[in-house]
């Protein structure tokens, strides 16, 4: 469902990303985890047409995001790391300006719109102007309108972000029952926990290069011949093994 094909993007002298290969089938949940600037935010920005690649492709379901980007854009949905909304919207009418956007049928329209604000328990604020929201509903009111033409392909940067944990779960479920509908989710995210227990596989990119690619156990393996790991080691030491992340030991030093 997602396939990248030595796939580079170049800032100046800077590969943001390096020759990435990537193959996601259908219904996968998919983690891309690496330090700031290692290129995760630039991978998502080119799979949704956001951004050009300096060489290589992206193919999102089947089709070239560069090549077929309207079709491509009509089968996907993208939470960013920082969404826009337009304030002076309700949130029915930004939802609706979705729809009309995504083209979806009068009766279809009708239909999703208030399931997806029941959904997410926002109905109550569906006539109120968007600037009136607070953060966490705001958060709600996107990830309601990437859900509203049912994509096959959801891409996340920081998914859960702003959201309390009663909505946070909520999200969580919708990424498994999505999942099980073969529907692929590809998220970036720096809370370790949540890939742990969502992702089927993960990646992990440092400096533009995919450094790591598989399931827990498989990265945790990994980790291991590269050196002991500690017994119950979790998702987040084995990702400071793996892109050589800094001891606390060391850094609490200069604090002494």
């Amino acid at each position: 469902m997602i396939k990248t094909i030595e796939l580079t993007k170049r800032f100046g002298h800077l590969n943001a990303v390096d020759k990435l290969n990537l193959d996601i089938p259908p219904g996968e949940i998919f983690g891309l985890l690496g330090p700031n600037g290692a290129g995760k935010t630039t991978t998502i920005r080119i799979l949704t047409g956001l951004l050009k690649p300096t060489s290589g492709q992206a193919l999102v379901g089947g089709y070239d995001i560069q090549k077929e980007p309207e079709i491509t854009k009509k089968i996907i949905g993208l939470v960013p790391d920082r969404p826009f909304l337009y304030q002076k919207l309700t949130g029915g009418e930004f939802l609706n300006f979705v729809a009309e956007l995504y083209e979806l049928p009068l009766e279809v329209k009708k239909r999703r719109i208030p399931e997806i604000l029941s959904l997410f328990e926002i109905n109550e604020w569906k006539d109120v102007l968007i600037e009136d929201y607070s953060h966490g509903i705001q958060r709600k009111l996107v990830m309601a309108s990437v859900l509203l033409h049912n994509p096959k392909v959801i891409f996340l940067d920081e998914p859960l972000v702003g959201l309390d944990p009663k909505a946070g779960r909520l999200v969580k479920r919708i990424f498994q029952e999505l999942s099980q509908k073969k529907v692929t989710i590809f998220m970036c995210t720096h809370t370790l926990e949540i890939a742990e227990k969502l992702c089927h596989r993960i990646g992990i990119i440092q400096e533009g290069k995919l450094v790591a690619l598989g399931t827990n156990e498989e990265l945790r393996r990994k980790a291991e011949r590269g050196g002991e790991m500690a017994e119950g080691a979790d998702l987040e030491d084995i990702f400071l093994k793996l892109t050589g992340g800094t001891e606390y030991e060391e850094l609490l030093k200069y604090l002494e």
